[in-house]
């Protein structure tokens, strides 16, 4: 079995550059942050405000923590996973053929597909944490002004989509025959 093998295990580096780094950002922004601080930005800016604690002051960084044990478990589950040119064939039994066609299902189709996949979920998870870097700095301004600036939806969201599609290209990709 697989277990984030070395070419893998580089991957986990960038995420946790940037959980560090955003914690030591945070930290270093807490003390000269307004006594409150954003809550929620809707379409028109700030719409919401909330005092400033470590749980409000922090939340994307503990977000962006539990994402990313999330996707290094999925990782490592996508290693574990037996690909399809490694299954026993589908003959040795009764019903063998329908219980392996159903088995098949989601199932990359060799060692080399998993990895792609294991990386690619890896580096969606580095999109992710970029597009928290862009809410941690809305979050820790030292005013607290509720004009958002109008780059914000894109470095938001085109990190998140570029992971994405990253993620489902080397997805699919190791499912073809």
């Amino acid at each position: 079995m697989a277990s984030f093998s070395c070419p893998v295990r580089p991957w986990l580096l960038p995420n946790a550059a940037l959980l560090v780094g955003l914690a030591t950002w945070g930290t270093l922004r807490y003390p000269h942050l307004p006594g409150r601080i954003p809550k929620h930005i809707g379409v028109d800016g700030v719409d919401a405000w909330t005092d400033r604690s470590i749980g409000s002051a922090f939340v994307l960084v503990f977000v962006y923590a539990g994402v990313t044990v999330l996707m290094a478990g999925c990782a490592e589950l996508t290693l574990r996973v037996t690909p399809r040119d490694e299954m026993p064939s589908a003959g040795a039994a009764p019903f063998a053929a329908a219980q392996a066609a159903s088995s098949l299902i989601n199932r990359p189709g060799s060692r080399a597909s998993a990895r792609r996949t294991a990386r690619a979920l890896l580096l969606f998870n580095t999109c992710i944490g970029i597009s928290f870097l862009a809410g941690c700095g809305m979050l820790w301004r030292s005013t607290p002004d509720p004009d958002v600036p109008a780059w914000l939806f894109a470095a938001m969201t085109l990190p998140l989509l570029a992971g994405s599609a990253v993620t489902v290209a080397a997805a699919v990709s190791g499912r073809k025959r």
